[in-house]
């Protein structure tokens, strides 16, 4: 009993003494502070890699807006994991948690569970030459395994990509094998017109031919003047009258959709029509054929 009553009263004196408050203030104040300048590098050392690149113009190397946005990104990426990296080890020397033994069992299960990342290791490498080789860059449009969009991010692990209806797709750099860029060079719109037979196809062609040579006044986006390539294809109740288009990058769609306009618009001034559909009544009996003909 002497010595459970001994070793309560020691137990309450060190903890009701000034040295263990005194001990884990310091501690806390270190810990405080350690996640405080962790912030406040991270927040820095962002606002210097935001400024160095802004600055790309007037320094000796010249990079274009697509690589600098990836590069700026990743830069920022990795300063933030070296950083709070630095500083969570520097927590745990605060709490005299040993980093040495950590970090040498940390060594020994990453080579043994390394036999079983193969597909980690792939995406790293893989994304290492797209941002390397400058395959596609954020905010380019691209399609790739199965996705089409915006690209948002490009880490070296996986990329983001953004579709048009507002879906986030995340796929592992290791699963693209091929990508389409739309956003590096000029698009092509191609736009298809009907017209019936029955109408004149060089007064059709004409009217086509006049309204695209005043459309590079209206449309900055057009890069050269939109060209009329003729008939395209004699359907079964109309032929087709193709035009093309060379548009900065990714403005085809809506160019497109613009000349469609104007055509339609244009031919309804010149009394040309857009084909309609049509029904046919055929009867092998030509007494019957002859009195619908009358009428009868």
């Amino acid at each position: 009993m002497d010595l459970i009553k001994r070793q309560w009263n020691e137990l309450w004196e060190s903890i009701s003494g000034p040295d263990l408050w005194i001990t884990f203030g310091n501690g806390l104040f270190r810990i405080l502070l350690i996640i405080i300048l962790a912030v406040l590098v991270v927040r820095i050392g962002t606002s210097v890699v935001n400024r160095l690149f802004r600055k790309r113009d007037r320094g000796p190397f010249r990079i274009t807006e697509r690589r600098e946005n990836t590069l700026k990104k990743l830069v920022q990426n990795a300063l933030s994991y070296i950083v709070y990296f630095t500083a969570f080890l520097m927590v745990l020397d605060t709490l005299t948690i040993p980093i040495g033994a950590l970090l040498a069992g940390a060594g020994v299960a990453g080579l043994a569970i390394g036999f079983g990342t193969q597909n980690l290791v792939r995406d790293i490498i893989t994304g290492f030459f797209i941002i390397f080789e400058d395959q596609f860059s954020v905010g380019d449009y691209v399609r790739t395994s199965g996705v089409e969009g915006i690209v948002e991010e490009i880490g070296l692990r996986t990329t983001k990509i953004m579709s048009w209806t507002g879906e986030l797709n995340i796929i592992p750099n290791g699963n693209i094998q091929q990508v389409t860029n739309y956003s590096i060079h000029n698009s092509i719109a191609v736009v298809d017109v009907n017209i019936p037979y029955e109408t004149d196809i060089a007064k059709a062609e004409k009217v086509i031919e006049a309204l695209l040579a005043e459309m590079p006044s209206k449309y900055p986006q057009l890069i050269n003047v939109p060209e009329s390539l003729g008939v395209q294809t004699l359907d079964t109740s109309h032929l087709v009258l193709r035009i093309i288009a060379e548009v900065s990058p990714m403005e085809h769609w809506g160019m497109a959709r613009i000349i469609r306009k104007d055509v339609k618009t244009t031919f309804d001034q010149n009394g040309i029509d857009i084909p309609l559909p049509r029904l046919v009544m055929y009867s092998r009996d030509n007494d019957s054929m002859d009195s619908i003909n009358r009428g009868e």
